[in-house]
């Protein structure tokens, strides 16, 4: 009575117990599946030669990629090689061990030898041999757009695809088909006292053309007209509840200012109402749609916030600019009617009312929907009347200067370039300003009548 006495009572036990087990319709792995639709089997199916097409999922054990498993051809049923080997060849009974059916050797169909290696040859699949390719949608859709697969990204990285897709097209958005990035020219007037960087940047950089000679960076042309921003600005709003005044800070946020001043003469807040008012809060507008969601700037998009440390919402009669979050200004505003300091750094604070407070009481007094805050009675502007505009100063300073710098260096076609955009009143600025020089200068600035604007 050795170690191994019962080896085969137990190897004969363990089969007679497994052969249910061993018996299946079905099998995981690369058997359990549907080539082709990789959906679950449902009915047995196979050929002769071992090419299995279908099977239903009567699963009793897990087989892997190295399981010999076979197939009965007459009831179609899926068994261990190992469970066929003792229970039936061995033993010469040819009957299926689920069904008890009779079948004979020839029935026997091999669906998984682990030694014979042709049938993993992925080469020899017939869709690799003839190139079948399921087309998959989203990849379809990732080449006609690159940013298919950027689920959420920010505002910069969407300016910043923007901008590609309105330069660049198709492959062109390959770096090494990228075109250059044109300088932009400068002259007395905006250029930086930094330069470029593309000396540094190409030279640690494969993807830039080689650079050599330093070029002072160029200012935005904003940045360059409001140093001549010397002034406030002064709008008055006509309501149906009286005037109100305004003193816009035109010189310390020239950005928001130039975006009322410029809404103001083009009548953007004409007929508009006030949409929202909360007594001992502010009174809210801009919006011509009347609802709060709407309003564009005078460029069309959203500018940046302007913070001052000297600017807060201190006082009755603070005007601000609304937004819906940082840098998304765009035409609507609203007045204090007391103390906001909570807002600083939120809201830019672009102006004061200097005149009809009785007006901005009358306002306040107004009921409003304690729901969504709309007065009862409508807040309406009439129309808006601009009595000091520091930009148009700002811009025939401007022009003056480019005359100047372009006379001394006889370069006529920038004067030309550049006047071209001003309109007639700042012509008239840059004529009158010609003269003072001529009594100064004892030159001819008045004899440049090529600035004549065009239209």
């Amino acid at each position: 009575m050795g170690k191994r006495q019962h080896q085969k009572d137990k190897m004969y036990e363990f089969v007679v117990l497994v052969g249910n087990i061993y018996a299946m319709t079905s099998v995981e792995i690369c058997l359990e599946i549907y080539f082709l639709s990789l959906q679950p089997f449902e009915y047995p199916v196979c050929t002769e030669e071992g090419i299995w097409l279908c099977c239903s999922s009567f699963l009793y054990n897990v087989f892997t990629n190295n399981s010999y498993i076979v197939a009965n051809k007459v009831t179609g049923n899926v068994f261990s090689h190992e469970a066929v080997e003792q229970l039936n060849i061995k033993t010469k009974s040819f009957k299926d061990l689920l069904t008890d059916e009779p079948f004979t050797r020839k029935d026997i169909i091999i669906l998984q030898d682990p030694t014979n290696l042709d049938k993993f040859n992925v080469s020899n699949f017939f869709h690799v041999k003839n190139n079948l390719k399921v087309l998959d949608p989203d990849e379809e859709k990732a080449k006609l757009d690159p940013a298919y697969h950027l689920r959420t990204t920010n505002l910069e990285t969407r300016e910043t695809l923007a901008e590609l897709y309105k330069d660049y097209k198709g492959d062109q958005l390959l770096a090494s088909t990228m075109k250059e990035q044109q300088a932009k020219k400068t002259d007395k007037l905006n250029a930086a006292h930094y330069s470029t960087g593309r000396v540094s940047a190409s030279f640690t950089s494969t993807a830039m053309t080689p650079a050599t000679t330093h070029e002072a960076d160029a200012i935005a042309d904003d940045i360059v007209r409001y140093q001549y921003v010397k002034k406030k600005g002064y709008v008055r709003l006509h309501t149906n509840k009286g005037d109100l005044n305004l003193e816009l800070h035109c010189d310390k946020v020239p950005k928001a200012g130039e975006n009322f001043t410029r809404l103001c003469k083009k009548g953007y807040y004409d007929g508009t109402v006030f949409h929202r008012s909360i007594r001992n809060f502010m009174i809210q507008g801009g919006d011509p749609t009347g609802t709060g969601t709407g309003g564009e700037s005078f460029w069309g998009k959203p500018f940046k916030d302007e913070f001052r440390p000297n600017l807060s919402h201190t006082g009755r009669g603070v005007l601000s600019m609304a937004n819906s979050g940082p840098n998304t200004n765009k035409s609507q505003f609203f007045i204090t009617f007391r103390s906001c300091t909570y807002l600083d750094r939120k809201h830019t604070v672009f102006g004061r009312i200097v005149g009809g407070f009785e007006t901005l009481t009358a306002m306040e007094n107004v009921e409003s929907d304690p729901k969504t805050d709309k007065p009862k009675s409508e807040i309406k502007i009439i129309s808006a009347t601009v009595f000091v505009d520091p930009y148009e100063e700002a811009d025939a300073q401007v022009c003056v200067s480019l005359c100047v710098f372009a006379y001394m260096n006889n370069t006529d076609f920038m004067i030309k370039h550049r006047v071209n955009q001003c309109s007639f009143q700042l012509y008239i600025h840059i004529v009158v300003l010609s003269k003072y020089l001529d009594s100064c200068f004892g030159t001819h600035f008045s004899s440049l009548w090529f600035c004549t604007p065009t239209y």
